[in-house]
């Protein structure tokens, strides 16, 4: 489990220097991510060892929400103040989120399919 969990921090901190190095707008984490799917649809499977830590990690991603619930407490009288401008970055974002992963859905989608009629 150790490795597995290894592998993926290896995957993060690439993404962390990709991001502070060449691609500063895109976080780290997510950069790390992005390089993780392009190792995994490389490979055609999910290595045993990164899937038991996803799952694991997957089963308490609750808790990963609670330091960002306090934080908005704690700033609750902010938020108060700039809710209209918080709903519309939020309802954007929702949006957006939706719309780039229809897009990211359909192109795996084809390439899977492609591939089933290659072979």
């Amino acid at each position: 489990m150790i490795n597995g969990f290894l592998q993926l921090l290896i995957f993060q901190a690439i993404g962390e220097l990709m991001s502070k190095f060449l691609v500063p707008l895109i976080p780290g984490p997510v950069a790390g991510l992005v390089l993780l799917l392009i190792f995994l649809k490389w490979r055609g499977a999910v290595p045993q060892k990164i899937d038991l830590v996803g799952g694991a990690i997957l089963q308490h991603l609750g808790l990963l929400f609670i330091p960002a619930s306090v934080g908005v407490v704690m700033f609750l009288p902010l938020l108060q103040e700039h809710l209209m401008a918080v709903s519309m970055a939020l309802i954007l974002s929702v949006m957006s989120t939706i719309w780039v992963t229809a897009i990211v859905l359909k192109f795996f989608d084809a390439n899977r399919q492609g591939d089933e009629h290659a072979s």
